[in-house]
């Protein structure tokens, strides 16, 4: 079977690289993420990664303990860098070519990133890992990922996290939540539900970029919400 989309935004979570140990990166736990990306690469499909920082280093949570907002989103978006490195050193020990792209110029650790050389790379069957968020401090990984998703002419964000989709509650608090198959940008942003951050969001919405929020941490999950098979919630 085909898959449904020809070129996606895949957004990981900083946390979901920690695995079982609540800090850094779980090499087991990046390699499973290296083996299913390079799956859907076979299938053809041009794949641009984000990756947030959370599991080595949060602005806003610095910023809570004293360190100041702009300094503490720089630590950020260099944790966001490391985590792009391992995870480009983990899909080629898998025989995957990936390119490293820098919001801000770090050379040589990435190319400095321009939409045109992150499709470049994709078109040529390599994946884009697109580092540092936007660059700028007060704007999360999420809107990192959706304004990149929206510049390389993604069909879609794929939001891999913990959980299978998205609930009227946090499921691992409240046992009585209720799962979406889908759900609007519009009811996202009333119900108050923490799937991203508003500009993420709106971004998205404002541009037709449809998001699917699904467990990446299951494997085979990527190439299922590829096929089309009804996994995860869209937002649309």
């Amino acid at each position: 079977m085909r898959p449904k989309y020809k070129r996606i935004l895949l957004k990981l979570s900083g946390e979901s690289l920690m695995g079982e140990q609540g800090y850094g990166i779980d090499t087991t736990r990046l390699a499973e993420y290296a083996v299913q990306i390079k799956e859907i690469v076979e299938q053809e499909v041009e794949v641009a990664i984000v990756i947030g920082g959370g599991n080595i280093f949060r602005g806003l949570q610095g910023a809570a303990k004293g360190f100041d907002r702009v300094k503490g989103d720089q630590m950020g978006m260099l944790a966001t860098v490391i985590n792009s490195l391992a995870l480009s050193s983990a899909l080629e020990a898998e025989g995957q070519p990936a390119e490293v792209f820098t919001a801000i110029n770090m050379f040589p650790i990435g190319k400095h990133y321009s939409n045109r050389l992150a499709i470049d790379a994709m078109v040529q069957g390599k994946v884009a890992i697109i580092a540092g968020g936007t660059g700028n401090p007060f704007f999360t990984t999420d809107t990192g990922s959706a304004l990149r998703g929206i510049e390389v002419g993604a069909d879609v964000m794929l939001k891999g996290t913990r959980v299978d989709g998205i609930y009227t509650a946090d499921p691992e608090k409240d046992p009585t939540a209720t799962k979406f198959d889908e759900i609007t940008y519009d009811e996202v942003y009333t119900r108050g539900l923490k799937v991203m951050d508003l500009t993420a969001t709106a971004l998205c919405k404002e541009n037709r970029l449809p998001i699917i929020v699904f467990n990446m941490d299951e494997n085979g999950n990527l190439a299922k919400v590829l096929a089309g098979e009804p996994i995860g919630t869209l937002v649309y």
